[in-house]
């Protein structure tokens, strides 16, 4: 039995769907809130707990008998701190996986994990993945960079004002990678469950380019001109707390800022497992579709 959490969000659909596309021999389960968002050819091949996976009695459910775990906090900007959410969910994860000895879980996590100093919600992924560590199941805790489907938020800004806007420096290369790469990266490893031990698993695209270079890309791909606004520090604090964040989330995300443009990545990148996907293709596959 394999166990699916977010299985209707961006990277655990892309998950599911790869487990059943290639008719993987294990029973599937998954955690959902709302059923009816899974499509109704899914429905019928899996086995369905219902809802929230920060719920200890839920978590006790979903992971009776269960050989693998696909784990991922879902983002959000709720309470007190992100280390708060991320520990919300896992705590209780990491009791029913010792209760049940699930052998081997598989984690959406962040690059970075040697950054000597506080990350906001990087550092939170970080937490996650030691509050799972201790545990003694193998763990794999998929690292990754910026996604590049973080850009399709932005889709209303590029399609009526030919602009995207990030916390970066114009012309500092940025890490990138698409989910779809780390979906991929996961679905592998629940699949073939021959490996032990604990690593962490930096996923990046094969490409590492500024935000100035995406935005040529983009117009490119797009076929019109795409700029690049590089939001400061009290843009995002303003941002974040018209959408009603704490301001221990708030902080969260500008050490987040900060560590990235400072090259928490970079470590990473040199021994990343490369993604098929680049920037290029990405947008040509993914952005365009969705714009038009």
């Amino acid at each position: 039995m394999v166990v699916i959490t977010t299985p209707t969000g961006q990277i655990g659909k892309q998950v599911l769907a790869l487990l059943l596309h290639h008719q993987h021999q294990d029973p599937i389960r998954v955690i959902v809130r709302d059923p009816i968002r899974l499509d109704s050819g899914v429905r019928s091949q899996v086995e369905i707990v219902q809802g929230s996976h920060d719920d200890p009695a839920v978590l006790s459910r979903a992971l009776e008998g269960a050989e693998a775990l696909f784990w991922l906090v879902p983002p959000g900007l709720a309470g007190t701190s992100t280390q708060e959410r991320y520990l919300g969910f896992t705590r209780p994860a990491a009791d029913a996986i010792r209760r049940h000895g699930v052998p081997h879980v598989v984690g959406v996590s962040s690059a970075g994990h040697d950054w000597p100093t506080r990350a906001g919600v990087l550092s939170a992924a970080f937490a996650m993945d030691a509050e799972i560590e201790r545990t003694g199941t193998a763990y794999r805790a998929l690292s990754m960079p910026f996604y590049m489907e973080n850009l399709l938020a932005q889709l209303g800004a590029i399609r009526e004002h030919g602009t995207f806007s990030l916390a970066s420096a114009a012309d500092r290369p940025l890490a990138s990678v698409a989910t779809r790469d780390i979906a991929a990266t996961a679905a592998a490893l629940l699949a073939d469950r021959s490996w032990a031990g604990q690593e962490h698993v930096p996923v990046f695209g094969p490409d590492r380019i500024s935000p100035n270079a995406m935005a040529a890309v983009m117009s490119e791909v797009l076929g019109r001109t795409i700029t690049f606004r590089q939001l400061s520090v009290a843009d995002v604090e303003s941002a974040l707390s018209q959408r009603g964040a704490s301001e221990g989330v708030v902080r969260d995300m500008i050490e987040t800022i900060a560590a990235v443009n400072d090259g928490i990545y970079d470590a990473d990148q040199a021994r990343a497992i490369p993604g098929r996907t680049d920037f290029r293709t990405w947008c040509r596959e993914v952005l365009r579709p969705a714009a038009r």
